[in-house]
């Protein structure tokens, strides 16, 4: 690989703006401000050049599993979802037993500090049994703050967010815990009252869990946790844009109310993601994939999704009509943010790591680099 490359050409989509017929310079694995006369240039004439997908929060793919896999297994999810433009990803664990849980904490921390993911989130077990969606209601349990703890340490630093039912006992205490070890504390698989969200955020709470999925809906009486977590400027709000979560307009709606500041897109996906229909297990319950979509093969409850993020961007940018620079920030700087490692990745400025999505014009994803290497190649005609 040459050391320097100049992607030439493209609509450059930077935290400033769009630029046209723009170039980015990649210096080993890194983006820099200038490169040597001669270097090699790649004609990137109308298409995007966008930083790599940041998604914090996603279960599995390439038909494997981040809860339960081998380390083997999760790096396949990790790479089927590279190969759709997500550079930086987040191992999400379902529900299960303390010990279990703990244990994968100990052995995924070591992927992320080898940098192959970016930290670990639970979503459970600290959750509502009358919003557990995809989760064994056998292994829900309140949220004691030291078992929350228990959890934070046995991921040795590498556990970016836990999502809890904050109006359950121990929930308030275990927000304020999450808050001074600097793990993100986010608000989902809830059943909380408008003022319980309210006073969940007051104590430090950031996130929401897949705004609207696994909560009470709003009401004009009783506009429960998301008119709480739409209106407070503390909070991010996570959104699956696959078309079978939210309605279009829920889409809208929150992207108007939240800004695209506040907005982070994730996938939740689960194994099936970039692999196919078919029957899989989320955790210890099984779902069955059809036309994409993943339900409990028990209750039919929507089980994750089957989503990548070049699906996601193409469909803000196209059906919901959003700006590129806000999907861009939704699906990148956010979540980047939040993460804490926007010093690294989450847009194209010299310094950051080489992490770049090429789509064309209609959105399609043609090229992926992650650290200057060609995951995706734009210029072969395998491209898809």
């Amino acid at each position: 690989m040459a050391d320097h490359q100049v992607l030439a050409g493209a609509h450059v989509v930077l935290p400033t703006g769009i630029v046209e017929n723009g170039r980015v310079i990649v210096d080993g694995g890194r983006i820099t401000g200038s490169a040597p006369e001669g270097a090699p240039a790649i004609d990137l004439t109308g298409h995007w050049l966008v930083p790599g997908f940041v998604d914090m929060h996603n279960h599995g793919g390439g038909g494997a599993s981040f809860t339960s896999g081998t380390v083997d297994d999760v790096l396949t999810g990790v790479r089927t979802h590279r190969l759709h433009g997500t550079t930086t990803v987040v191992a999400s664990f379902v529900t299960g037993e303390m010990d279990f849980l703990t244990q994968r904490a100990g052995l995924l921390s070591e992927l992320a500090e080898q940098g192959e993911i970016a930290g670990l989130h639970f979503e459970g077990p600290f959750i509502s049994p009358c919003r557990k969606g995809a989760h064994d209601e056998t292994l829900l349990r309140d949220p004691d703050p030291a078992e929350v703890r228990k959890l934070i340490d046995a991921g040795r630093g590498q556990a970016k967010m836990v999502t809890l039912a904050t109006e359950l006992p121990g929930g308030i205490d275990s927000v304020r815990l999450l808050a001074e070890h600097g793990v993100i504390a986010a608000i989902g698989h809830t059943d909380a009252t408008y003022e319980q969200t309210a006073a969940a955020i007051d104590a430090g709470a950031t996130v929401a869990t897949h705004l609207y999925n696994a909560m009470p809906a709003l009401g004009h009486r009783t506009p429960g946790p998301i008119a709480a977590l739409l209106e407070d400027e503390r909070i991010t709000v996570e959104l699956i844009n696959d078309g079978t979560h939210l309605h279009p307009a829920a889409l809208e709606l929150a992207f108007h109310h939240a800004g695209p500041e506040r907005v982070a897109f994730i996938t939740d996906a689960m194994d099936a993601a970039g692999f196919g229909d078919g029957r899989y297990m989320l955790g210890p319950l099984e779902v069955e994939v059809k036309d994409s979509v993943a339900r409990l093969v028990e209750g039919g409850s929507i089980a994750g999704s089957t989503l990548t993020l070049d699906r996601a961007f193409q469909r803000a940018a196209t059906i919901d009509g959003l700006p590129v620079e806000s999907v861009v920030q939704a699906i990148s700087a956010n979540p980047a943010r939040l993460l804490g490692v926007y010093d690294r990745v989450g847009s194209l400025e010299p310094g950051k790591d080489a992490d770049i999505v090429v789509l064309d014009a209609e959105f399609n994803l043609k090229g992926v680099m992650r650290k200057g290497e060609w995951i995706v190649d734009p210029t072969a005609a395998t491209a898809v």
